[in-house]
């Protein structure tokens, strides 16, 4: 009878469980047994896991982060803690490993395959969307709605009371969250680590905006942003804008109920995976970028740069 293991690694994104309850089910289906790894790919190199039946993944779909729990496993960067890794999934007969997490998580998985017989299918979950080819991942939509029910609650107070508001948003590397973000709430200007913002043409934008009876500025920043909230303030009081208050959302974009659309995502990329699986695909992360799910090798996600849309990064400006 066939195994399957399954592990949530990285930074948590809603919709992890739901993608584990999909592969857990779809796997049952087929009479396979399934077994989940804790703590990510900790939980491999330490032998920890769970065997699971219907019922373990039962009412856990609407719930954020992930029943497995994650980790940014150091270790696993480590040749001889992958082999330990595989030497525990041969203990237990697993061939075929379902990881789900971020870029980095993938890069995991790529060199598990390389270094052993395991094959390895990956599903992208991370609020930052930022993998190259895939489009949609897990936990994104969950984000970018939770950001702008904050951003929308600071609005309010900011046409109330007249202040510029600098609303620091998740980001580190992309800035996909800062721009749907500064498109969905009506911002004035997002920064992002993809493009350096001009700070005097900023601050004339948003002096103007004010000057024409606009009530309020809301400005976001991605916090990769080569000028996080403080240090822009700083330089806009300089500009004689000096009601400014800063808010940083942090962690509160990462938990919270998946949306329908990361359910349903999350649903089908588990489903997928099994019949990767079934088909003894390995070395690959699906994905659905258009309507269609596509299987994506791993080595392409290395070479190929993520990118923006410019397009909608320019919206902002003209719509503002």
């Amino acid at each position: 009878m066939k195994k399957i293991g399954i592990l949530t690694s990285g930074g948590d994104a809603p919709g992890m469980n739901a993608a584990i309850r999909a592969i857990v089910r779809s796997s049952l289906n087929k009479k396979f047994n399934v077994i989940g790894f804790k703590n990510g790919y900790d939980g491999l190199i330490d032998n920890k896991f769970v065997n699971f039946d219907r019922r373990s993944v039962g009412n856990i779909i609407q719930h954020g982060g992930s029943i497995l729990y994650t980790s940014r496993s150091l270790r696993f960067l480590e040749e001889k803690y992958r082999l330990i890794a595989a030497k525990n999934l041969d203990k237990i007969d697993i061939d075929s490993l379902v990881v789900i997490g971020g870029e980095g998580s993938a890069r995991g998985a790529k060199e598990l395959a390389k270094d052993t017989k395991i094959k390895v299918v990956c599903i992208p979950a991370t609020i930052d969307k930022d993998m190259p080819l895939v489009g949609k991942t897990i936990g994104f939509d969950t984000a970018i709605n939770t950001a702008l029910n904050a951003i929308d609650k600071i609005r309010d107070t900011a046409t109330t009371s007249n202040v510029t508001h600098i609303v620091e948003v998740m980001g580190r590397n992309c800035g996909w969250l800062a721009i749907l973000a500064g498109i969905g709430a009506g911002a004035e200007a997002a920064l992002i680590p993809e493009s350096k913002t001009d700070v005097d043409i900023l601050s004339k934008r948003v002096i103007n905006q004010l000057k024409s009876g606009k009530k309020g500025c809301i400005l976001i920043v991605a916090e990769g942003s080569h000028l996080n909230g403080n240090v822009l303030a700083e330089k806009l009081k300089e500009k004689r804008i000096l009601d400014i208050r800063i808010t940083s959302l942090g962690h509160i974009q990462r938990g919270g109920n998946p949306s329908a659309a990361d359910r349903v995502l999350a649903s089908e990329l588990g489903y997928a995976a099994v019949k990767s699986v079934i088909n003894n695909t390995n070395n690959v992360i699906l994905a659905k970028p258009l309507d269609k799910i596509k299987e994506i090798p791993l080595n392409k996600l290395k070479i190929t740069p993520n990118k923006i849309d410019k397009s909608l990064y320019n919206l902002i400006n003209i719509l503002a």
